[in-house]
């Protein structure tokens, strides 16, 4: 599809990955909106970036959302790609941790629900569109979890389900609507610091790659080392399980 003249929303872009995927939108000439909980931050990312809006919004809260989708629908009326970005993740090893259930609960409302919310929301407007996509950002630990982060996994395994069911039924209801996948390994961010994101990638090398999937309708992008983890998966399971918990 075509990665310029758009008008894309990044939910979470006000830092990591997602204000590397609001810059290069932007800087590809594109219309961007960016989502996020706190003011400053959202205030300042905005400052950095071209073309872009910054909306304060919890994707978590319905409420919120339905303004932020009442707000889209009357301001951006030709958005046509969508990017569920915002995540939510607890670093800790099961049976050392309390409150684990209120964990998982918070990660699956920002990365599974949340992200289905907001789509169920916007999708009116995508498919009034002649070309439109969603792009859903799950993560490595879908395939191969590490134990560290066996909730944020399963979160992100859901999410991984959901964005695959969503494509096969828009394949059929609404082709126009292009469903992709962001899979991206360790990536050095903030959200990412507890887990030793020193050692990740940029965050700029998982943008450039989306935009790439994009103009290529690439629908799974596995980031940097994610495609050998993800092959490994498929062939031996416990082999891929063994690679993301090496280090423990």
């Amino acid at each position: 599809m075509n990665t310029t003249n758009n008008t894309v929303l990044v939910t979470g872009g006000s830092a990591g990955i997602g204000f590397e995927l609001a810059a290069l939108f932007a800087e590809k000439g594109n219309q961007v909106i960016i989502t996020g909980r706190d003011e400053h931050r959202l205030k300042t990312a905005v400052a950095r970036l071209k073309n872009t809006t910054g909306i304060l919004s919890d994707v978590t809260d319905p409420a919120q959302v339905d303004e932020l989708v009442t707000r889209i629908n009357k301001d951006f009326p030709g958005l046509n790609i969508v990017v569920n970005n915002a995540g939510k993740a607890y670093y800790y090893k099961l049976g050392d941790e309390i409150d684990v259930a209120e964990k998982a609960a918070e990660e699956m409302q920002t990365n599974y629900l949340a992200p289905i919310r907001l789509t169920e929301k916007l999708l009116p407007l995508l498919k009034r569109q002649k070309e439109a996509a969603i792009v859903n950002v799950s993560s490595i630990v879908a395939f191969a979890p590490g134990r560290r982060l066996a909730t944020y996994a399963a979160s992100k395994a859901a999410l991984h389900a959901y964005t695959r069911t969503l494509r096969l039924t828009l394949e059929k209801t609404a082709p126009n609507v292009r469903v992709f996948e962001l899979m991206p390994p360790l990536v050095n961010t903030e959200f990412s610091k507890v887990i030793g994101g020193e050692n990740g990638i940029p965050p700029r090398q998982v943008a450039e790659d989306l935009l790439k999937a994009l103009a290529e309708n690439n629908y799974e992008i596995h980031v940097g080392n994610t495609a050998y983890v993800y092959q490994l998966s498929l062939s031996s399971p416990a082999e891929a399980l063994k690679l993301m918990n090496a280090a423990e």
